[in-house]
């Protein structure tokens, strides 16, 4: 019985590897100019090994432009489902996601503020809006867990959710009062807060995949941990969990993988809040086969949201947080009705 579902997770993981990398070649291959599979393959293998593409057309666009902004989206994806994964086991709440703990807000709220005053790091490869995006993600999360700790030595989970949620609409009221003052960038700012990868580099793929292979790998190492927290706080501190290391170490790296994430393509709605309820229900609770599955599940689903973003209106583009917030809002209340429904 146990070799079956085995053999049953490893057709799923499968499956839902398959669907990544189709979704990934129709990033690249799609878009206001469709470009030939073949084209993309012999320029990611020509890339790879160091081959020449002098004589391949599409090459520059395929290596400069939509491969790197695949990657990004991918691992934008992937990194806030795993988020929301994470914080939904943790704080045992199925409308918790990284954007719970309020770090989101602060992040966009250094990104807008850093774009309405023109700040900019010339010594640095990453632009001024990606520093302070990620400046106040960490500090939003040192305020955050300050006032829960004033407020509740524990560090509960409701305090967390409570405080955070505070912290949001205090950051969402000023950067509508930046907006105001910034007027004559306030194009730049909204389409920023919507969500944007247009223009993703390299440099912001290998950022994204150092953020996600250290905090994202941390994260995974506490899978055992986090089905300790499905049966409670007490019951966890009785089989021997540390609970608010745990905490502490699953709140960190979030916030990291989420200020990362804000600092390069904006606030994108409802990955973390969906992705991981869709996976569960295919994989179920155990956070050793959830955590991997929403991160796949969150790169597919970006990257087929970013590909309606760029094609439904071609040549106009669309905020990618705009199509992620309507399909999320529908797929969530599928999801969540159906989730009742069967109990």
């Amino acid at each position: 019985m146990k070799k079956h579902k085995e053999g049953l997770y490893a057709r799923e993981y499968a499956l839902m590897l398959v669907l990544l990398l189709t979704a990934a070649a129709l990033s690249i291959c799609l878009g206001s100019v469709n470009l030939p599979l073949s084209d993309t393959l012999k320029s990611i293998f020509a890339l790879i090994t160091g081959g020449d593409v002098s004589d391949l057309g599409t090459a520059p666009a395929i290596l400069s432009t939509r491969l790197p902004r695949a990657a990004c989206v991918a691992l934008t994806g992937a990194a806030l489902s795993l988020s929301g994964a994470a914080m939904q086991g943790l704080l045992k709440n199925p409308l918790a996601d990284g954007s719970t703990l309020g770090v989101s807000s602060g992040a966009s709220l250094g990104a807008v503020a850093a774009i309405a005053f023109g700040l900019s790091v010339t010594s640095l490869p990453f632009a001024g809006t990606v520093v302070a995006a990620m400046v106040f993600a960490f500090a939003s999360l040192l305020i955050i867990l300050f006032l829960s700790y004033k407020l509740d030595c524990s560090l509960s989970t409701h305090t967390i959710i409570l405080v955070g949620v505070i912290f949001s609409m205090f950051a969402s009221s000023i950067i509508s009062l930046l907006i105001t003052f910034a007027s004559g960038r306030i194009k730049q700012i909204t389409f920023w807060t919507m969500g944007s990868l247009a223009g993703s580099s390299y440099e912001n793929a290998l950022l994204l995949l150092g953020a996600f292979l250290v905090f994202g790998g941390m994260i995974f190492f506490t899978a055992r941990e986090l089905n300790a927290f499905a049966v409670g706080e007490d019951n966890a501190r009785t089989i021997g969990v540390n609970v608010k290391r745990v905490k502490l170490t699953v709140l960190i790296c979030v916030s990291a993988l989420i200020g990362v994430c804000v600092s390069i393509g904006g606030t994108i709605g409802f990955v973390g809040l969906v992705t991981p309820h869709i996976m569960r229900m295919i994989t179920g609770p155990n956070h050793k086969r959830l955590l991997p599955a929403s991160a796949m599940g969150g790169a597919t689903f970006l990257l087929l949201s970013d590909l309606a973003a760029r094609t439904l209106l071609s040549p106009l583009e669309l905020p990618i947080g705009v199509v992620t917030s309507l399909v999320g809002a529908v797929v969530f209340v599928f999801v969540f009705y159906r989730s009742r429904r069967m109990g």
